[in-house]
């Protein structure tokens, strides 16, 4: 009997380790890997690409564009989208090149002023949008089903968390997370800066701001908290402000190609250029170096970038970079309950509103302007060259943030 109990406890000992294993692979890796190169709406047959829109006729009672016309009318949100093409804007002495042609207006000046009925009316429609293709059958994609406890820690890395004002952020890059981030940095008091904690965003070097050990993010959680970490991450959810900002899919994906592949990026030459100019561009052995690329002329195209984006074989290597990655895969907008959906093309307003609703307006004013240079209108310049069946292939990778944000189909670049 005595020879047995050592036995009964290092098997005790392994089951109990073996339990802990699977938490953390639970927790770490999820359920199961979603790729997005699929139809995305349910009305679409399987198969390389999207079948066209339906003729003329009544459209299903419960149809994405009936939906829209409901909420919206029959065009988009009243001052969402720029009506012409911005005027360059200089940069900021000292700022990085990225910054630069991502336009950001330096200048100072107020926020266009909107009445709060107004304001929250248009959140409110928003928010409408969201719950009910969140909820509705007619839009259907990988990982939508899903609840939140199914969702791996390490897809919950968008989401900042600020426990001090009680407010979470998720960024999307490409949508002036860059001063959003700074404005978490300055509400958080974490880092400091010469012992003290920021008070001015701008103050804020961009390397710290993108420095991932800065923020409290969910994905953190885990290591902080052990297994309360779902716990108390469902707990932040339920009490805390939570907000976002987005923007039109392929006008985001115009801003990514320019500001990653039109400058000479070391890390995105080496991680993406040089595989898709080996892929798509018939280059064997490409420079060794953005510098060298650049001085050769040889760029990645953006029909080489659209290229790479269709290519199934993109995502089975991992996912999509984080500043092409879809938005409801970043977010989880059909998981969290966003109390505040801000756009880009409507930043000024948005982020007066935000400010207010958080209670920090009278201390804290978000970073001068993001004035948007890659402007809806160049949609049609830039897909000029684009063949039509890899824009309609585009349009079923992104569809779903198109719908989710009410954001409307680019049918001039999806039509014969």
């Amino acid at each position: 009997m005595s020879k047995a109990r050592p036995w009964r406890l290092w098997l005790a000992v392994g089951f109990v380790f073996m339990v802990l294993l699977i938490i953390v692979y639970w927790d770490n890796v999820g359920t199961a890997h979603f790729y997005l190169h699929v139809a995305i709406s349910r009305p679409h047959p399987p198969g390389p690409l999207p079948t066209p829109s339906p003729g003329p006729g009544k459209e299903p009672p419960d149809s994405r564009d009936a939906v829209l016309k409901r909420l919206f009318g029959p065009g988009t949100e009243p001052g969402d989208l720029p009506s012409r093409k911005p005027e360059p804007r200089p940069a900021a002495p000292g700022s990085n090149a990225e910054e630069s042609v991502r336009g950001y207006d330096w200048s100072p000046h107020a926020a266009a002023q909107q009445p709060a009925a107004a304001a929250g009316e248009r959140q409110a429609r928003r928010r409408s949008v969201l719950r009910d293709f969140c909820a509705n059958a007619s839009l259907a994609f990988p990982s939508k089903e899903r609840s939140f406890d199914d969702i791996p820690s390490y897809e919950l890395n968008h989401l900042i968390v600020d426990d001090r004002h009680g407010v979470i952020y998720c960024y999307v890059p490409k949508v002036a997370c860059t001063n959003w981030k700074r404005v978490m940095i300055v509400l958080s008091g974490s880092p400091l800066d010469a012992g003290a904690p920021f008070r001015d965003p701008l103050a804020i070097p961009h390397a710290l701001v993108h420095n991932a050990s800065v923020h409290l993010t969910f994905s953190k959680f885990w290591r902080r908290y052990g297994p309360l970490s779902r716990r108390l991450m469902k707990l932040r959810l339920r009490t805390y402000t939570k907000f976002l900002f987005v923007r039109d899919p392929f006008v985001r994906l115009i801003s990514a190609f320019r500001s990653k592949f039109e400058l000479e990026n070391e890390e995105f030459y080496r991680r993406f250029a040089v595989p898709m100019l080996r892929r798509y561009s018939n280059h064997s052995r490409p420079p060794a170096s953005a510098h060298e690329a650049f001085s050769a002329g040889l760029r990645v195209s953006f029909a080489n970038f659209i290229q790479y984006l269709l290519d199934p074989h993109t995502e089975q290597l991992g996912p999509f970079n984080e500043h092409w990655r879809q938005v409801h895969r970043l977010c989880h907008p059909c998981q969290i309950d966003y109390d505040f959906v801000g756009k880009l093309e409507t930043l000024d307003q948005d982020a007066a509103q935000l400010l207010r609703l958080l209670k920090v307006d009278q201390r804290l004013r978000f970073p001068p302007s993001y004035r948007n240079r890659t402007a809806s209108s160049w949609e049609e310049g830039w897909f000029a060259s684009i063949p039509l069946a890899w824009r309609r292939q585009l349009y079923q990778l992104y569809e779903a943030d198109f719908v989710l944000f009410g954001y409307p189909k680019p049918e001039n670049l999806l039509r014969d």
